[in-house]
């Protein structure tokens, strides 16, 4: 069901909040919406049902005065999603865990109330609840992330270096990213990583010119360490910025080799991320992951050798698994105690191999996120950034938690839109943050390797003006 709106700038989200309460081919009625305005006063009108049983919804709201133009559409589709999900609450007598907010980055709107002053630090999660029908335990959870997000910095001259290998040994059926299986290009991967290393050194020069500083460098894919330990070093030997942060993607950790984590260890590398993702092994072999326990302890035992901070990964959700295979995951990741863990909730999303319904056990799944997040937290695990997907099941979020003060900078940047970001490589997006004109601009570089590849001089042309 996709429902008619008067104004297309609205229609996106309005969507995006009946497919919370619906799935696309299980709501039984249209909606259709309508609104006027009459000097400061809005007025909303929401049409639902079938046929000649039409039922009227309206709602009036008054804007404040002398509001700019960006910041008055803002207000105008945050009362019309809230008058959206009291109707639709109302209907189906259910509450959604976010409320009427949809967005990716719930964290960010709280912080974005604050600095506006529509909002006192200390009230954010009473706001959340009462004005945007969050639950309570998920506003605090935000307000807990916001008061661990001590390293934030709004600098226009800052900014985070980003590569992207979007390489696989094999896919996930979870999967949702544009990534390549190695087996499928493996005759291109030196091209690519030269294409790459075309794309830093022009990029290195903008950087010196424009006098911008490199405050996080993180690869991310895919996964990096499916390139050879001279491939690696081919890369980062190019890379010589002096950061305190610098992240590598091992995540599978069958690619992890002594011989590949000498070469991170060389040239200043400080985190990577291992990720079993569960550590039931019957799961793995039903999502296409072609890994074991054993090599995930294995890989984590040699990378304690080295001193990196490690991040692991996992999922709840995942195909055929119930509460009691989860938390023996989180009891596995406890006795391991790695300084980051990020907790995924499963996104159903159209790239992705796996459907809806093949996931059986979706009320599992709010279980088995409140269980990691109280467990972690009883543990010594701090939340320190979370952002939400599109088709997450049950509305969910994705959590990333720290001990001993190891938060990821470059995550907390990024999800927080509070850094540039030079992004090099296939399907790799630049973002350039504008903080005092709070203004964002987004550069996306060509999805598919080969594309790239041929492409390159095009890729670099348009990423120094972007930057320029």
């Amino acid at each position: 069901m996709k429902i008619v709106c008067k104004s297309a700038d609205f229609e996106n989200d309005l969507q995006d909040l009946v497919n919370l309460f619906y799935d696309e081919e299980d709501c039984p009625f249209s909606i259709e919406h309508t609104f006027e305005k009459n000097g400061s006063t809005l007025s909303s009108t929401f049409f639902v049902g079938s046929g000649d049983e039409q039922k009227k919804y309206e709602k009036t709201f008054v804007l404040r005065p002398n509001l700019d133009a960006l910041l008055e559409k803002s207000l105008t589709k945050r009362f019309f999603k809230n008058h959206l999900y009291e109707i639709l609450s109302t209907i189906t007598k259910k509450s959604l865990p976010w409320g009427s907010l949809t967005g990716v980055r719930p964290t960010k709107f709280a912080r974005d109330l604050v600095e506006r002053g529509e909002v006192k630090p200390h009230l954010i999660s009473e706001t959340l609840v009462r004005d945007y029908h969050v639950s309570g335990e998920k506003a605090r959870l935000v307000t807990q992330i916001l008061q661990n997000q001590k390293c934030v910095i709004k600098n226009d001259k800052l900014l985070d270096l980003f590569i992207n290998i979007p390489i696989c040994p094999t896919r996930c059926n979870y999967c949702s990213f544009i990534s390549s299986e190695l087996k499928t290009v493996a005759g291109r991967v030196d091209e690519y990583v030269s294409c790459v290393l075309k794309e830093l050194e022009a990029v290195k020069k903008v950087i010196a010119e424009k006098s911008y500083i490199v405050r996080n460098i993180y690869i991310g894919g895919g996964t990096p360490t499916v390139l050879s330990a001279v491939q690696l070093d081919r890369l980062l030997s190019q890379i010589n910025y002096p950061v305190s942060e610098f992240t590598v993607e091992c995540g599978r950790p069958d690619t992890i080799t002594a011989e590949k984590l000498d070469v991170l260890k060389k040239h200043g590398v400080t985190r990577i991320s291992i990720n079993p993702q569960t550590f039931c092994e019957a799961t793995l072999k039903r999502i296409g992951r072609k890994c074991n326990n054993k090599e995930v302890f294995d890989a984590y035992m040699l990378a304690m050798k080295y001193d990196f901070v490690v991040n692991m990964d996992i999922i709840a959700g995942l195909s055929g698994e119930r509460l009691g295979i989860f938390k023996r995951t989180i009891g596995t990741l406890l006795e391991l105690y790695p300084q980051n863990i990020t907790v995924h909730t499963l996104s159903l999303k159209n790239a992705s191999q796996i459907r809806g319904e093949e996931v059986k056990f979706k009320d599992d799944i709010t279980k088995m996120v409140e269980y990691a997040e109280k467990t972690l937290m009883e543990n010594g695990y701090k939340p320190y950034y979370m952002y939400r997907q599109k088709h997450q099941v049950g509305g969910l979020e994705n959590v990333g938690f720290f001990r001993d003060d190891n938060v990821c900078v470059f995550n907390i940047d990024s999800m927080e839109d509070t850094s540039s970001v030079i992004a090099l490589g296939a399907g790799a997006i630049s973002k350039r943050v504008f903080n005092i004109q709070n203004r964002i601009e987004r550069l996306p570089n060509c999805k598919f390797i080969e594309d790239y590849i041929s492409r390159i001089d095009e890729m670099i042309d348009k990423k120094i003006k972007f930057f320029s």
